[in-house]
């Protein structure tokens, strides 16, 4: 690697940072890709600022974004999400978040999640965790059992009907349950505001960076059986502050809850 990376993921991420807070409360237009996901101009824009920057800073590096594709490619590969939460972007909510990470060999050795109007941003890079925000520190919090857990997922509707029965399973264990967020649930969570969170659907721009993050802060993630994150993983993700109970929440989602019948 000839250069920071770090550095250059954080030169990437302030010009998407820029395009962002242009089109931010502007009701943008909105287009809806072919997934059902909406798109704005300021996805597409942001994109295309951190891919400038990436062409210029690391030219040998693959790269994989959500809405301009790509693949793979060498040893080191960027996977990046411009707008990570667009529904809550589009509604005015600064709890989206710009998502860029880097692979070596498939392997996240790097993290950033920035949220560019609040001024937050979690950055991990070789097992370190630096947090930049007014409020809260990096670090995971123990907990005694997941009884006392916060656990959080950005909406049940993204899981499909065989899945939410396991979530649920997974609810009724803990303290309670938050919905919203996106990937700014996991800033969150590496801040110990969160324990716990489980969400389905996923794709490697949706996870990739919050791997070094949680990591980073103490925490584990994993998809649903318990296993590494890959770029072939199912899409299920699991996150955890208090790695200590990875096994009791693995085995509550491979419980589902069955609907009572009554006689």
């Amino acid at each position: 690697m000839r250069r920071d990376p770090a550095a250059v993921a954080q030169t990437a991420a302030d010009a998407a940072g820029a395009v962002i807070r242009r089109y931010f409360r502007t009701l943008p237009d909105v287009v809806t890709k072919p997934d059902d996901s909406p798109v704005t101009l300021a996805d597409q824009g942001a994109e295309a600022a951190i891919r400038s920057i990436f062409k210029e800073q690391t030219p040998d590096f693959g790269m994989i974004g959500e809405e301009m594709g790509g693949s793979a490619s060498g040893r080191y590969t960027w996977v990046v999400d411009p707008i990570d939460g667009t529904r809550a972007f589009i509604t005015g909510r600064p709890i989206f978040a710009t998502l860029i990470a880097l692979l070596d060999d498939g392997v996240p050795i790097l993290g950033l999640i920035d949220q560019p109007i609040t001024g937050e941003r979690w950055l991990a890079h070789e097992g370190v965790l630096h947090f930049t925000g007014r409020h809260g520190g990096p670090g995971t919090r123990r907990i005694a059992g997941l009884a006392d857990a916060e656990l959080s997922c950005t909406s049940p509707d993204m899981f499909p009907p065989a899945l939410y029965p396991r979530f649920r399973s997974l609810a009724t264990a803990c303290r309670r349950v938050t919905y919203g967020g996106d990937a700014y649930g996991y800033g969150l969570l590496a801040l110990g505001q969160i324990d716990i969170i489980a969400e389905a659907g996923l794709k490697p721009w949706d996870w990739a960076a919050l791997v070094p993050v949680i990591q980073a802060a103490g925490g584990s993630v994993t998809d649903w059986n318990g296993e590494t994150l890959t770029l072939d993983s199912d899409g299920t993700v699991v996150a955890v502050g208090d790695p200590r109970h990875c096994a009791a929440v693995v085995s509550a989602l491979s419980s589902p809850v069955r609907p009572s019948v009554s006689g």
